[in-house]
């Protein structure tokens, strides 16, 4: 299982982020099945609202008016419902979602430029988006203990970078991550100069459980269904001693694990 599917009622009920190229999509296909029900036309309302507050008007204008369906939902916009309690949440949720493929352009732009071969050990949620995990917008591509003397002297390339692509290269200590991690990390193609390995989905997984970040929390809200439960107990016992031995984390992980769970973080 990866990411939620782009169907309408999947983005409006599923999704903490939504991007407004898959709720248009999504709208029209919504449409286009004939499901227009009046929660499902009310669903539709609220999309265009936030289609509008996203975009803008004369954008959300000039989509409908070359979609095909357009007509059809300029008319349920415009018709009159008895209970305007519908999804209102949509309007602070839709946002420009971090696209795989932008990443992997932004890592081959990357790596054509430096003048040898590079490391980089990435984890974090650009890890889950590369590998379809997460549907999510980030600014930061998280590479493990620290980004590389060869790729931070590009400062002039990397700031040009973060202004056309809105993604920079952070970096994380390892000790957030289980042990032996090291041993899991996947290679990917080459990106030019650029030799990148991802931190395994369980690893993520667990250095998100210790996290006191409300947005690690919903990142794993998203990830957990896709997992093994079994597998990532597993792990929780095998990997993280020292992680458990620290009591602010420990109480991270008690209470992200009782959210997601219902039940106790495993002994």
């Amino acid at each position: 299982m990866r990411v939620q599917s782009k169907d309408l009622w999947s983005l409006a009920l599923g999704c903490q982020c939504v991007d407004p190229q898959d709720l248009a999509e999504a709208i029209e296909d919504q449409v286009v099945s004939g499901d227009l029900d009046y929660r499902s036309r009310l669903l539709i309302r609220d999309s265009i609202k936030a289609l509008r507050h996203h975009w803008g008007s004369e954008r959300v204008a000039d989509w409908l008016n070359a979609c095909p369906v357009g007509g059809t939902v300029e008319a349920i916009c415009n018709q009159q419902f008895e209970c305007n309690r519908g999804f209102s949440s949509l309007m602070d949720r839709v946002v420009d979602v971090t696209r795989a493929e932008t990443i992997r352009q932004f890592l081959r732009e990357l790596g054509t430029a430096i003048s040898r071969p590079v490391r980089l050990d990435i984890g974090g949620s650009a890890s889950l988006i590369l590998t379809d995990r997460l549907y999510w917008k980030t600014e930061d591509i998280d590479v493990v203990d620290e980004v590389p003397a060869e790729v931070r002297s590009q400062r002039k390339l990397l700031a040009e970078l973060h202004q056309r692509y809105g993604l920079e290269l952070a970096h994380f200590q390892r000790h957030y991550l289980p042990m032996g991690w090291e041993q899991r990390v996947h290679s990917q193609a080459p990106f030019g100069r650029l030799q990148v390995y991802l931190v395994d989905v369980y690893d993520v997984a667990l250095s998100k459980v210790f996290s006191g970040r409300t947005k690690d929390l919903d990142h794993l809200r998203q990830l957990i269904p896709q997992l093994e439960k079994d597998t990532l107990v597993r792990k929780l016992k095998e990997t993280t001693q020292s992680m458990l031995a620290t009591p602010d984390l420990r109480a991270n992980a008690e209470h992200n694990w009782y959210i997601l769970f219902g039940e106790p973080l495993p002994s």
